[in-house]
């Protein structure tokens, strides 16, 4: 028996030694185990994370590429249509559009910084971009200066430049190398993924053998369950995430794609204009141009001869009357003066002068002119029902569109019907005439009896240049201007015509409302005089001699001294030799250098000297950055204008814009 008690308790203590050190064993399997998985899910972890961000950073690359392709693209048609409109708004979007291009092209350099493969070919990109940019910029310059066939010519041109050709092969290489390395970033996330997935499923039957072979560690299994669980939720949220970026980047690249079916489309548009714009080359609008302004201005020129020699005759004797017949010759020359700026408005989109306007009194103040004008043969019948109701317009312009309109009369009733202008009040719903918003309206229609137009030619009237008026009969310009104006005017132009039966012309202007439109009618404009300054030393930069003569005189008879400089390189000699010399009156166009050249070309000593430039052919200097900020006055011009102009240029009071011509 003590030999069986010493076996039993000997098998006992092996049993307790076994029983003690079998749980440390299994902890220490266990932890090491679990280590050794945490670690393998943790790199795999990682892997995954970094193969995402590589992914990230590809679609990143090819988003910016695809969008800086198609922020040039859309900036290139943009000053397609700045060469052919001739809009500022139009050429400034093209130069925001270019900057936001420019912007990407960083973006993308900023996104490649980090690889090497892709930094050569964004360094090239940023050369040959920068080299478009120049060429675009030079076009937009030559289009800003009134060099449109200049621009045009280059414009197509660019079209099929190197630098071009380039900037597409580069793009093209940049986004071609990224997909072939998201390629290999996908292929790399998927074997993350079976990774982690893989570390997931060992890391289960572990779980699974520990907890069938140690059921006395149950604490132990308990917590590797835990972690176990936790690792699953994390993978979870992994791919959950990984499919949301998928799902974005899905989304993004439907939308780069529908934004590079846009640019094609853009694309196809101007080609359309290119070609529209070839066939209006091919037109005989030359002949038509210059046939019908000297058929305008031999009018206006009739008007100041027979008035001048008319006041010679009556000088003496009758005073009175030779006054009546020089105010006739004026307003002639200063209806010669308004052709010209209409030729600069159609021209360069020049901006109108709107104020309140009471169209019957317009009207009826225009009955001698339009009597004038049409000849003694047309009876003009005048029907006031606009009882009072004003628009808001440029006073000008709209002359001009009755005029013009009347003259269209006149022509289709061969000088011989009867011809009515009528005025009244409408109420328009939306829409209801062309693009015409809903509210009162005052209608102007012109109505004749004459020859009529076919519906062809009644469909092409508002084009410019069109006209079916022999060469020396008119311009073509009158009707688009007319479009041109009403449109901007916020109103609209509506034409009903029949063959052997007569036209009418109706005007659609909203009406104007509100205390300002009585006052500014109601007001008469005083009689400007010439504005009286202290004697002043004036250099007179003028390459035309009869013209300087006669600023010479003018200045000369406003009290002020004139130093002629027939050359604008002759400028920086005469200023040393007179110092006292406070103002410069320069032209703007003149052989060898311009006057804004001139300007910028004196020596600083004299750069205090006030600037005043007279130009006949500045189209829209209010936006013209040559002038810089100097006074312009446009020729002709009064005595008036003239004194008007010195004194804000000697005064500093230049406002943005253009001073009047007459005054």
């Amino acid at each position: 028996m003590p030999d069986s008690y010493y076996m039993e308790e000997q098998a006992t203590g092996w049993r307790a030694a076994v029983g003690g050190f079998l749980p440390l064993v299994l902890v220490v399997l266990l932890i090491g185990s679990l280590g050794t998985l945490l670690y393998n899910a943790s790199n795999a972890a990682r892997d995954h994370d970094r193969a995402l961000q590589e992914q990230r950073r590809s679609f990143e690359i090819i988003a910016v590429a695809r969008a800086f392709e198609a922020k040039t693209a859309r900036a290139e048609v943009t000053l397609a249509r700045y060469v052919i409109s001739l809009d500022p708004d139009v050429g400034r979007l093209f130069q925001d559009q270019w900057r936001t291009a420019s912007s990407q092209l960083k973006m993308l350099a900023y996104a490649t910084r980090k690889s090497g493969w892709q930094s050569n070919n964004v360094r090239e990109l940023q050369a040959a971009f920068t080299q478009r940019g120049k060429t675009l910029t030079e076009i937009g310059l030559r289009t800003t200066y009134d060099q449109k066939m200049a621009a045009l010519g280059q414009f197509h041109r660019a079209g099929r430049s190197a630098d071009l050709q380039r900037i597409t092969v580069l793009l093209d290489r940049v986004i071609r190398a990224e997909n072939a390395r998201l390629q290999e970033r996908s292929v790399a996330v998927t074997l993350a993924g079976n990774r982690t997935e893989s570390v997931g499923k060992t890391s289960r039957l572990f779980g699974l053998v520990l907890l069938v072979c140690v059921l006395f560690a149950l604490w132990i299994a308990n917590a590797a369950y835990t972690e176990r669980r936790n690792a699953g939720r994390m993978a979870e949220m992994e791919t959950e995430r990984a499919d949301r970026m998928e799902a974005a980047v899905a989304a993004r690249t439907a939308e780069l794609s529908g934004a590079y079916e846009q640019l094609k489309k853009e694309t196809a548009e101007r080609a359309m204009a290119e070609e529209n714009l070839r066939q209006m080359q091919k037109m005989d609008a030359v002949g038509q141009l210059t046939g019908g302004i000297a058929h305008d201005f031999n009018n206006m020129l009739a008007v100041v001869v027979g008035g001048l020699e008319l006041a010679k005759r009556k000088l003496r004797l009758k005073p009175k009357e030779a006054a009546h017949h020089l105010d006739n010759a004026m307003e002639g020359a200063t209806r010669a003066a308004a052709l010209t700026r209409r030729l600069l408005a159609f021209a360069r989109s020049e901006p109108l002068l709107p104020s309140a306007v009471a169209v019957e009194a317009l009207v009826s103040d225009m009955a001698d002119l339009i009597d004038r004008s049409i000849g003694d043969q047309i009876k003009v019948s005048i029907v006031n029902r606009a009882e009072g109701w004003r628009i808001f317009v440029d006073q000008h312009q709209m002359e001009n569109a009755i005029l013009n309109l009347c003259v269209n009369a006149r022509d289709a009733m061969d000088g011989r019907g009867k011809l009515v202008i009528e005025t009244a009040q409408v109420h328009l719903a939306a829409n209801e005439v062309g693009e015409c918003a809903e509210g009162d309206y005052v209608r102007l229609s012109v109505i004749d009896n004459g020859c009529g137009m076919s519906p062809e030619v009644a469909a092409r009237v508002f084009e410019p240049f069109f006209t079916t008026k022999p060469v020396g009969k008119g311009t073509g310009l009158g009707l688009s201007q007319i479009f041109g104006f009403v449109r901007q005017s916020e109103g609209e132009v509506r034409i009903e015509s029949a063959e052997g039966k007569g036209t009418s012309v109706h005007l659609y202007l909203p009406r104007k409302v509100g205390a300002e439109a009585d006052e500014s009618a109601d007001i008469a404009p005083a009689e400007r005089e010439p504005v009286l300054h202290p004697p002043t030393r004036i250099l007179v930069v003028e390459d035309d001699p009869r013209v300087l003569n006669q600023t010479m005189a003018a200045l000369a008879e406003l009290g002020h001294l004139p130093v002629a400089c027939e050359h604008p390189s002759q400028a920086a000699k005469l200023l040393a030799s007179y110092r006292d010399i406070g103002l410069i009156v320069s032209d703007v166009l003149m052989p060898d250098m311009t006057g804004p050249e001139m300007i910028r070309n004196l020596p600083a000593t004299h750069a205090h000297v006030p600037v005043l430039f007279v130009t006949g052919y500045a189209g829209d200097t209010a936006i013209s950055a040559d002038f810089g900020g100097h006074e312009v006055l446009r020729k002709p011009y009064t005595l008036t204008g003239l004194s008007q102009a010195l004194s804000h240029a000697l005064n500093g009071s230049h406002r943005p814009g253009t001073a009047a011509a007459a005054e």
